[in-house]
């Protein structure tokens, strides 16, 4: 029962993130400058990103669920707490102020906490690491669009 409260928790707080982001990015998708760069061929339609999301913040959400009972250190508040101001800030450095650079540098180091969680942090989940991987793999995918448009612009 407590890993239910901690998984409800955590979406309460990852989708909260969420919405900051989207508030932070100040309709960035739908601005000129967003429009007008030259992006990357397998950049997905705008439908995708908000599908990838709320797959990838319910499956995380369980696994800090997990994570947070087998191991509830303040080592492990810490870095969710990283992860978190990385992700939302992203929004803010790309899409509201054009940083792509620095944008680029965030988002490789929010790629690394979440191999971080993966590698090291998920000994006592078991299984449950799997669930990160719907947000490496976008990661991923994210962190090569950002650089396309930082190399391409």
């Amino acid at each position: 029962m407590k890993q239910v409260r901690f998984t409800f928790l955590f979406l309460v707080i990852n989708f909260g993130g969420l919405v900051i982001g989207n508030w932070l990015m100040d309709n960035g998708p739908m601005t000129d400058w967003y429009a007008n760069l030259n992006k990357a061929p397998w950049t997905p339609p705008g439908w995708v990103f908000g599908a990838a999301w709320t797959t990838i913040m319910i499956c995380f959400s369980i696994y800090l669920g997990k994570l947070f009972l087998v191991e509830n250190t303040l080592k492990m508040k810490i870095i969710f707490l990283i992860q978190f101001a990385l992700n939302v800030s992203w929004n803010f450095i790309f899409f509201n102020q054009h940083l792509v650079f620095f944008g680029f540098i965030n988002i490789t180091l929010l790629t690394a906490v979440l191999c971080i969680y993966f590698l090291k942090l998920s000994k006592k989940t078991n299984n449950y690491k799997y669930l990160l991987l719907p947000y490496m793999i976008w990661l991923c995918i994210a962190t090569s669009l950002n650089l396309y448009v930082l190399v391409h612009n």
